[in-house]
C-alpha cells in the first residue's frame, strides 16, 4: 500500500470515529384522541408551560447522560396541578437546543404546552 492509501484510510477512520452513532429520537406514538376545541367547552389554566430535561456530553460526543422526552413530560406535570380536574395539555411542542463548552456540551430539550380543561355547557 502506498502512503496516500494510508492516508486515506486514516482519514476516513478517524471521520467515521468522530461522528459515531447519533440519533434523534420522535415524539412517542401513544393513544391520541381528537377533542374539538373549536367550541367554548374550555378554559385555559396556564399558557405556555414548560417542561425540561438536560443531558451532559464529554467533549460533545461521549454520551454520560442524554436528555429525554419523558423525563421533559414528567416536569411539565410537575409544573400543572390537574388533580381531579377534566384537563388535557393541547398545542404541545418539542424543542431540542445544545449548549457547547470547550470540554463539554449540555443538550435540553424543552417540551412546552398549553394546559387547559374542560367545562360544562
Amino acid at each position: 500500500m502506498s502512503i496516500r492509501t494510508i492516508t486515506h484510510l486514516m482519514i476516513i477512520s478517524m471521520f467515521l470515529f468522530v461522528t459515531g452513532c447519533v440519533s434523534s429520537g420522535a415524539l412517542p406514538v401513544g393513544s391520541e384522541t381528537k377533542t374539538d376545541l373549536s367550541k367554548n367547552n374550555y378554559k385555559v389554566i396556564k399558557a405556555n408551560a414548560r417542561g425540561t430535561d438536560k443531558g451532559f456530553w464529554l467533549l460533545g460526543i461521549i454520551p454520560f447522560a442524554s436528555p429525554n422526552y419523558a423525563n421533559a413530560m414528567k416536569d411539565l406535570h410537575k409544573q400543572i396541578d390537574i388533580e381531579g380536574k377534566s384537563a388535557s395539555l393541547a398545542n404541545i411542542t418539542k424543542d431540542k437546543s445544545t449548549l457547547y463548552l470547550i470540554l463539554f456540551s449540555v443538550p435540553k430539550i424543552i417540551v412546552t404546552a398549553d394546559v387547559i380543561e374542560f367545562i360544562e355547557e
